[in-house]
């Protein structure tokens, strides 16, 4: 080697020293390459990761959203429904000469105790088993104006004051409702609602009340279709849901009056009691018969006498008498 070729040798040592002794001067710079380096290898991973996590995240909200607890499943497992309340006015249902709340024994509280003691018997004693949605009462009359509204209101009230029953009042007087107008209160919709399908769930038309034990469904508008409604299998499956939904429940419906009303006879079929209110003096024997016969012969049945003159060895007031065929 000359001496040309030794000094380009030298100096090419003397510059790698001097690199090696920049490099361990400058240590964080090499980190920095480094872990720039690795940054850029990894960034696009850790935002897949990052957004299946949001997917995830996505599909869980949604699937809570989909499936909400119900707040009120009558009728309805997977509806979240606000329950609808009405406010009785209870003072002034007493005074009308309604079944009182109160502690006051009344006659007419005394009257409708035998009345839905017998009506209790046959929904929930031995002759259940041979009825037929035997805890499903329809009140009914021969003709309008005998008391079958003011009946099932106070037989509503009654069970609603018994310790271990709950009781539902329903208006099916689609032509001439009236159980809304004299309980006092207002309303939305109601039954023929349900059964047209202007509102997905039972629950929002049955109205909770400050009766603890007491809930109503109103009849709703009257339609024209009110007789086909009434048959249709929704209908049907709606009475055997209030029939065996709850073991407690005992099921009222205020029925249009017997006598030339088709709605009527198609109840008859749906209930495993009827009650038939007449009023002394103003109800035909030949109408009484007349309306018995367009009852269902396998239900039990019950006549209750509205405004009937005691003898004269009681306390000579109106009365409700209840006589039935079981």
């Amino acid at each position: 080697m000359n001496t040309i070729e030794r000094a380009l040798a030298k100096k090419k040592s003397k510059q790698a020293a001097e690199e090696n002794r920049q490099e361990a001067l400058n240590p964080e710079e090499t980190q920095q390459a480094v872990e720039t380096h690795a940054h850029e290898a990894s960034a696009e991973p850790i935002e897949q990761v990052a957004q299946t996590e949001t997917a995830a995240t996505s599909q869980e909200e949604v699937k809570t959203e989909a499936e909400p607890v119900s707040t009120n499943n009558d009728g309805d497992d997977n509806k979240q429904v606000t329950t609808r309340h009405l406010d009785i006015n209870l003072s002034e249902l007493e005074e009308r000469g309604f079944v009182s709340l109160t502690n006051s024994r009344r006659v007419v509280n005394e009257e409708y105790r035998v009345i839905k003691r017998k009506v209790l018997n046959n929904a929930f004693g031995p002759l259940s088993k041979t009825l037929n949605n035997s805890n499903v009462i329809m009140v009914s009359s021969p003709r309008p104006n005998d008391g079958k509204t003011f009946t099932a209101i106070n037989l509503a009230l009654s069970i609603a004051l018994e310790q271990d029953k709950t009781v539902l009042l329903v208006d099916a007087d689609v032509l001439r409702p009236s159980v809304m107008r004299e309980l006092g209160v207002n309303f939305d919709k109601g039954l023929m609602e349900y059964l047209l399908g202007d509102v997905d769930s039972l629950s929002e038309v049955m109205y909770s009340t400050n009766i603890e034990k007491l809930k109503v469904i109103p009849a709703g508008e009257s339609h024209h279709l009110s007789t086909e409604l009434l048959a249709s299998e929704k209908m049907w499956e709606t009475v055997k849901e209030f029939s065996s939904r709850y073991s407690d429940r005992v099921v009222i419906f205020d029925t249009p009056p017997l006598l030339g009303i088709n709605e009527t006879a198609i109840l008859a079929n749906l209930a495993g009691q009827a009650v038939v209110v007449v009023k002394e003096n103003n109800s035909r024997i030949g109408d009484v018969n007349e309306a018995i016969k367009q009852l269902n012969p396998d239900m039990s049945k019950g006549i209750v006498v509205n405004q009937s003159t005691r003898s004269r060895d009681s306390t000579g007031y109106y009365g409700y008498y209840y006589s039935g065929n079981n």
